[in-house]
C-alpha cells in the first residue's frame, strides 16, 4: 500500500491520475465512481474526509469533489481526490455510504445546499437548510438573496 501501487492501479484501469505532492487526484464519469472508491479503500484510504459541489455554470455541469485519507502511516498526509462532472440540470452521482458510512452527513450537506442527487442514499432530507426549503440550491452561483430576504435566481 503506497502512493506509487494506487498510481499504477488508477492507470491500470485507464485513469489519468495526476499527483500533485500532498493530493493524488483523478477524473471519473460518475458510472465508474463506485468502482475507483472501492479501489481507493483496498489501497488504505479508509476515511472519506470531504465531500463538495463545485457549481460550474459556464460549462452547465456541477463538480462533485470528494476527499479520502488514511490512518496508516504508508499514507498518512497524503490525500485521494476523486472528481466527478456531472450536468447541472440533473446532477445525480451513486451514493457512497456502503464503501465510506461516514458520507451519510456529507452527501446530505452536499445535496441539501448544491442540490446533487445520491442516488441510492437512505436518508437524503435537510441538514442545513430548513425542513420545508423549496427554494434552489443556496450554495449555486445563480442564487441570489433579495433585500426583503427573498431568494431570486438569476438567468
Amino acid at each position: 500500500m503506497s502512493v506509487e501501487d494506487l498510481l499504477r492501479r488508477l492507470e491500470e484501469k485507464g485513469l489519468e491520475p495526476v499527483d500533485r505532492g500532498d493530493v493524488v487526484s483523478v477524473a471519473v464519469e460518475p458510472h465508474a465512481l463506485r468502482e475507483v472508491a472501492e479501489l481507493l479503500v483496498e489501497e488504505g484510504y479508509d476515511h472519506l474526509a470531504s465531500v463538495e459541489g463545485i457549481d460550474r455554470p459556464g460549462e452547465d455541469v456541477i463538480e462533485v469533489v470528494y476527499h479520502a485519507e488514511s490512518y496508516s502511516e504508508e499514507l498518512w498526509g497524503k490525500l485521494a481526490e476523486i472528481r466527478v462532472r456531472v450536468p447541472r440540470g440533473e446532477p445525480r452521482v451513486p451514493s457512497l455510504i456502503d464503501v465510506w458510512p461516514n458520507a451519510l452527513f456529507l452527501e446530505r450537506e452536499t445535496w441539501d445546499l448544491m442540490g446533487v442527487v445520491f442516488e441510492g442514499h437512505p436518508e437524503l432530507r435537510r441538514l442545513l437548510m430548513p425542513p420545508d426549503w423549496e427554494g434552489p440550491p443556496p450554495l449555486r452561483k445563480d442564487y441570489k438573496v433579495a433585500t426583503e430576504g427573498v431568494f431570486v435566481v438569476v438567468e
